[in-house]
């Protein structure tokens, strides 16, 4: 029987040669496909550390591949099981029904994440980062999915205040450890990823620090802006990487449409207008008082203003409609206040509008269409529509692997600052936050 496997293969671990070994067990001749750098960029994989060639030569010397193939294309599989008359098709179980269109060539199989690895083993051996997740909530699940699309990024175990939740979370995402507390996940993790309530960030993340370990952080980081500041102090002073999880600040397409207002084409920005709201009718972000649309969706409009605008905030006002019998605010719109320019950022829980963002310059202004937080096209558009001009960029997933990608760069490269969102900025979004929620006009 012969076998057919498929990987990127970066950073050859105990993980890596424990998949081959257990394809390899399938049939008695194991072909193993490694995917090129341009491959890997166009199926959304970050963060590749080696070259097509050193990770060719782990799997060669693993000794456990018959033969060693390059894949360099999407549709290639087909043609690799039909061309090397493969049996069996093997694969992650992490991917289980991706590649159910191969039956129709070959048996497919999908392989249990390999339980059992040492993480001293991983680390050492291929400098891989251990990451542990603090809260299993929505976010939660999308981030796990979206990480094994970070070369070098093992996710260890997970932590939540209910025990049946994380149980079941790690038996769905197959994950090695269930930590009984965040204690305990520290002394076995190279860095966290909290995604628990607004209100218990703070908490989590200077536990985590004070233990060594790197923090990012699902935003907003905390309610206050004293809380994020004590919290980045915290951070350098124990040589850890700390970094707000707001995962647009990372996006190429939304990099691109910075850099491209930024760069005059547009001439001087005189205001930004940026909208998010989404329809739900229950869950935590209309309940308590960390609940409410501001505090749930405003770190993202407040985002683009900030890096488009700056960090000069001379004014913030804000209106928020909170009707009889809600337990929070359900729409507002913050006014903010540049030298020289002017903001709005809306936000709604339960109400639907146009989630568009518009960059208004001297000279045009950029139309970046809904949902612009996940920003994949944008357009430049002038008083002679002759000279308009529209970009177009990847946007892979749900965003969330562009966000670690960089946490995970940072932390291979001492670095605990990133342009792409630097903590002035952070600092400046938690100081609206605050304001816009305390100091709010209510109605309703």
């Amino acid at each position: 029987m012969r076998v057919i496997t498929y990987g990127t293969f970066d950073l050859f671990h105990e993980g890596h040669r424990r998949l081959l070994e257990r394809a390899r067990a399938l049939g008695d001749y194991l072909i193993v496909g490694v995917t090129t750098e341009n491959y890997d960029a166009a199926r959304g994989k970050l963060n590749v550390q080696q070259s097509l060639m050193r990770r060719l030569k782990n799997v060669q010397d693993s000794g456990l591949a018959d033969k060693v193939i390059i894949e360099e294309y999407e549709g290639q599989k087909v043609e690799d099981i039909q061309k090397h008359k493969a049996d069996i098709f093997a694969i992650g179980s992490d991917w289980l029904g991706k590649f159910d269109y191969l039956r129709d060539y070959c048996d497919v199989v999908y392989l249990d994440r390999t339980k059992g690895v040492s993480s001293t083993e991983l680390r050492n051996e291929a400098g891989v980062i251990r990451l542990g997740v603090i809260g299993s909530g929505r976010i939660a699940h999308r981030f796990v999915a979206e990480a094994r699309f970070v070369s070098g990024i093992d996710v260890e175990g997970v932590f939540s205040r209910t025990s049946a939740s994380r149980e079941a979370f790690a038996q769905e995402h197959e994950l090695n450890t269930v930590y009984g507390s965040v204690e305990e996940m520290l002394a076995s993790v190279d860095a966290v990823y909290i995604a628990t309530p607004h209100e218990t960030h703070a908490e989590y993340a200077a536990k985590a620090i004070d233990a060594g370990a790197h923090v990012l952080c699902e935003k907003p980081m905390t309610l206050t802006r004293a809380d994020t500041a004590t919290l980045f102090e915290r951070a350098e002073e124990r040589e850890v990487v700390l970094l707000e999880a707001i995962k647009t600040a990372f996006a190429p397409g939304f990099l691109r449409m910075v850099a491209v207002a930024r760069s005059g084409s547009i001439g001087q920005i005189r205001s930004v207008d940026a909208t998010f709201t989404k329809l739900v009718d229950e869950g935590r972000e209309l309940q308590g008082e960390a609940g409410g649309s501001i505090s749930e969706l405003a770190s993202y409009p407040l985002l683009a203003i900030i890096r488009l605008l700056g960090q000069d905030v001379t004014g913030v006002r804000a209106s928020s409609l909170r009707p009889q019998g809600s337990q929070v605010e359900v729409f507002s719109r913050i006014d903010i206040d540049f030298p020289h320019a002017t903001a709005s950022a809306r936000t709604g829980l339960g109400v639907k509008a146009e989630g568009d963002l518009v960059v208004a310059g001297s000279r045009g202004y950029l139309y970046v269409p809904a949902p612009w937080w996940k920003t994949e096209y944008f357009e430049a558009r002038f008083e002679d529509s002759r000279e308009n001009k529209k970009y177009y960029y990847k946007f892979d997933g749900d965003g969330l692997r562009y966000e670690l990608a960089e946490f995970a760069w940072m932390i291979r490269n001492a670095s605990r600052e990133s342009f792409k969102l630097r903590r002035g900025d952070s600092l400046v979004i938690a100081d609206i936050i605050e304001q816009a929620r305390s100091d709010a006009r209510v109605f309703g």
